[in-house]
C-alpha cells in the first residue's frame, strides 16, 4: 500500500505532467499557425496558456504543503526541491510561446518575407515541440521513464536547436543588410524566435532537474 507521501508526489507528477501537455499542445498549435499563416490560431495559443501562471502556482503549493505534511527524507526532499525548480522553468517556456504567438502573429502581417527562412524555421520549431515532448512523455509514464536516456534525447533535440538558431541567425543578418528599411523588423523577429530556442534549453533545465531528483549531485542549469 502506498503511503500518503507517495500519493502526494503521485499527484504533484501528473499535475505537472498535464501543465506540460497543455504547453506543448500550445506549442504545436503554434507551429501550425506559422505553417498555414493563421493569425487565428496564434490567437487560440495565447488562450491556451492565459492560465498557465495561476496552475503553476496551484503545484507549488501543494509542493510547499508536502514538505509541510510530510517532514520528507533526504531523497524524498531532493524531488520536492526539483519539482519546485522544475515548475518556475515550464512556466517561462509556456510565457515564452506565449509571446512568440503573439508576436509571429504580428510579423506575418509585417513587410517582411520569412518564407525564404521556413527551411529553418519550422525544423526549428519542431525540434523545440520534440525536446518538450520527451519531458512530457517521461512525467506521463514516469515508472518506465529511463531518465538518464531522457536526459540524452533532450541534449540532442537542444544542440540541433542551437544549430538551427546559428543558421537563422547568419540569414536573417543578410536580410537587414540586403533590406536596411526593414532591420528592425527582422531584428524583432529573431528576437521572437528566440523565445523557441530559450524553451528548448529549459527543457534541457528540467531534464537536468529530473536527474538530479533521481541522483543527487549537484544541480546545472541554463541561465
Amino acid at each position: 500500500m502506498r503511503s500518503k507521501y507517495e500519493i502526494k508526489i503521485t499527484d504533484i507528477r501528473e499535475k505537472i505532467a498535464k501543465l506540460l501537455e497543455n504547453i506543448t499542445q500550445a506549442n504545436k498549435i503554434a507551429y501550425d499557425a506559422y505553417k498555414d499563416n493563421d493569425t487565428i490560431k496564434f490567437q487560440e495559443v495565447q488562450d491556451k496558456l492565459n492560465n498557465l501562471g495561476f496552475n503553476a502556482d496551484m503545484i507549488d503549493n501543494e509542493i510547499i504543503k508536502a514538505f509541510a505534511l510530510f517532514g520528507p527524507e533526504a531523497d524524498e526532499l531532493r524531488s520536492l526541491i526539483a519539482y519546485l525548480k522544475m515548475t518556475n522553468e515550464i512556466v517561462r517556456i509556456g510565457m515564452g510561446i506565449k509571446k512568440y504567438a503573439r508576436r509571429m502573429k504580428e510579423h506575418i502581417d509585417s513587410e517582411c518575407d520569412l518564407e525564404p527562412l521556413n527551411p529553418t524555421i519550422l525544423p526549428l520549431h519542431k525540434s523545440t515541440i520534440a525536446s518538450l515532448e520527451l519531458i512530457c512523455e517521461c512525467f506521463v509514464n514516469f515508472d518506465e521513464c529511463n531518465i538518464e536516456d531522457n536526459y540524452r534525447k533532450v541534449m540532442v533535440e537542444e544542440s540541433k536547436n542551437d544549430d538551427l538558431f546559428s543558421i537563422l541567425e547568419k540569414d536573417i543578418m543578410t536580410n537587414i543588410i540586403d533590406e536596411k528599411e526593414l532591420a528592425i523588423e527582422y531584428v524583432k523577429v529573431l528576437g521572437s524566435l528566440r523565445k523557441l530556442e530559450r524553451s528548448c534549453d529549459r527543457t534541457v533545465n528540467i531534464a537536468n532537474l529530473m536527474l538530479y531528483a533521481k541522483n543527487g549531485g549537484e544541480i546545472h542549469l541554463h541561465q
